[in-house]
């Protein structure tokens, strides 16, 4: 073996115990498809051996803490030094003005609003982010700043690719860590898609009153309208888009779209006492030999 450290096989970390050790046992690191996203982006960086360790760091516990904040991830990884290694993985988080933006698409769609408050990321979400001019994930290696202080040169070095992996299951557990991590707080963004939600009721309401008391347009003439009078509106490829299963709905989802109506029923909200009996009814029909509900 030469002298160069670079040929030297790496060295065996420090065992630890209590460290936050990832869920994964074997094969690829993130359940979602967010976290697969942000994963993606790891691995761009084309370094695999490197990747391989942090996967074993982070399955062994290595990483010793772990906090998320707004546009920073701070964490302490032991290695093969007594001292552990800090680091650092940063993003740029969207400003005030983008963020506005970006709620206001999502309060527009009832039914990224309604997901959102229940709780869940609709995958469209990315699309509404791109639409506003600020990528949800890094598009590339250069969006990540990346720091550790281990003697390693390379980015990622195990150490952050370890963090990287405890990072995207965080992202498992609670989608919403990802939001925060680009500046929005799950409570700060939940309560200003009711508020926007609410000044558009407003507006709705005003402009039905307005338009009630407009006078009536006659319509053409049905001779006139025939030659388009049976015409689409909409493309076929659209119609059937729009036609398509949504997929599975979560069953209080009605409940969570609106904020809780104030009636409380034993000192509980009216939409807590409802939503138990909601999962029921949705179990039921989705029993087998079930016909609407009933067995």
């Amino acid at each position: 073996m030469s002298g160069r450290w670079e040929d030297w096989p790496p060295a065996r970390p420090i065992r630890v115990e209590g460290g936050i050790r990832a869920r994964s046992k074997r094969g690829a690191i993130g359940e979602q498809w967010w976290s697969r996203r942000f994963i993606g982006v790891l691995e761009s960086y084309g370094m695999s051996g490197r990747l391989a360790r942090g996967r074993s760091y982070a399955r062994a516990g290595q990483v010793l803490d772990f906090n998320l904040s707004q546009g920073k991830v701070t964490a302490r990884v032991q290695g093969s030094r007594v001292r552990p290694y800090d680091v650092r993985i940063g993003v740029l988080p969207l400003t005030t003005a983008q963020w506005r933006r970006v709620q206001e698409r999502l309060a527009s769609q009832a039914l990224f609003r309604a997901k959102l408050l229940a709780g869940e990321m609709p995958q469209e979400i990315e699309e509404v982010f791109a639409g506003c001019g600020t990528p949800l994930f890094p598009r590339s290696a250069t969006d990540l700043d990346m720091h550790c202080s281990c003697p390693d040169w390379s980015v990622p070095c195990k150490h952050l690719a370890a963090v990287c992996y405890v990072l995207a299951e965080e992202f498992d557990r609670d989608p919403f860590a990802m939001l925060a991590w680009r500046g929005k707080a799950r409570d700060d963004l939940l309560a200003a898609l009711r508020e926007i939600q609410s000044g558009a009721d407003a507006d709705a309401s005003a402009a039905d009153r307005a338009g009630a008391l407009a006078l009536d347009v006659p319509a053409a003439p049905l001779a006139e309208s025939l030659p388009d009078f049976w015409s689409a509106r909409l493309s076929p490829a659209r119609l059937r888009a729009l036609s398509a299963p949504a997929g599975p709905v979560t069953p209080d989802l009605l409940l969570r779209m609106f904020p809780p109506p104030p009636v409380p029923v034993r000192g509980q909200d009216l939409a807590e006492v409802l939503a138990p009996a909601y999962r029921r009814l949705a179990a039921e029909d989705a029993a087998p030999g079930a016909i609407g509900g009933v067995p």
